[in-house]
């Protein structure tokens, strides 16, 4: 394998956000943070992230508008917009090594968009492969103990006895309704933490922004594989600090 560092966004239930999240923190990290990155899109047959990207170059490809943004954007960061790979778990590893063979810029981190069960055929076997997972997480019981029975499962089966090469798993609190109170969070995460498991400070909100694709009937973005994040949409979102604290604990040579 490669000396790039893998990144996988895992977690046995769908429906939590975790293709949104893998694309805001991609996004972040290339377009804000100043890290080559790259995404293997192994969730499929949906493959949202893939599919994201290729709507938004037809929204370029048909605008003057979105066109000159884009050439602005470019010129700005210095790069291109981070590519996409479409594959799914069995072929996700060999895969990355053609991207990566290929890409005249090297990327620092390489994220993987996982299937959301175990049960697909080489999710496991790709899993091993990577450096750090990433898995959300919602205050919902029956998500928290799916969550932790797959990170329990992976760390005592895989990690400990030296069959993954992941070198830390940690989870993340997503779609967090403001108006619950935090000593729900903190009860859980006792609980975790009595487990041996690892939780993000960063708390993602449950919000409509999350799901602002570009079009034309808006100008500002969020959700994009191309642009950066409008600052006013960034706000309050949690990406920013989400995204600098996966930096820290990654630490892409």
């Amino acid at each position: 394998m490669s000396k790039e560092t893998f990144v996988a966004f895992a977690t046995q239930k769908g429906g939590i956000g975790k293709s949104t999240v893998t694309a805001l923190a991609a996004s972040y990290l290339h377009n804000v943070m100043g890290l080559n990155v790259a995404v293997v899109d192994c969730d499929a047959p949906q493959h949202s992230i893939h599919g994201l990207r290729e709507r938004e170059l037809k929204l370029i490809e048909e605008s003057l508008y979105f066109k000159a943004l884009a050439c602005d954007h470019f010129r700005k960061i210095k790069k291109h917009a981070y590519p996409i790979v479409e594959s799914d778990a069995v072929n996700a590893l060999d895969d990355a090594e053609k991207l990566l063979a290929n890409e005249e810029v090297k990327p620092d981190v390489v994220f993987f968009d996982m299937p959301g069960t175990l049960k697909a055929n080489g999710v496991v076997k790709t899993l091993s492969q990577m450096d750090y997972i990433f898995a959300p997480v919602s205050a919902d019981r029956f998500v928290v103990e799916s969550t932790l029975q797959f990170a329990t499962m992976f760390k005592d089966n895989l990690m400990t006895t030296g069959r993954a090469k992941t070198k830390a798993f940690h989870l993340f609190w997503t779609m967090v309704d403001g108006r619950e109170k935090n000593g729900l969070y903190d009860l859980y995460e006792d609980v975790i933490a009595e487990m041996g498991l690892s939780v993000l400070s960063t708390r993602l909100p449950d919000s409509k922004k999350f799901r602002r694709d570009l079009s034309e009937e808006r100008k500002s973005v969020f959700r994009s594989t191309i642009f950066p994040m409008d600052v006013s949409l960034l706000k309050g979102s949690g990406i920013r600090e989400f995204s600098e604290e996966i930096s820290r604990i990654i630490k892409p040579q």
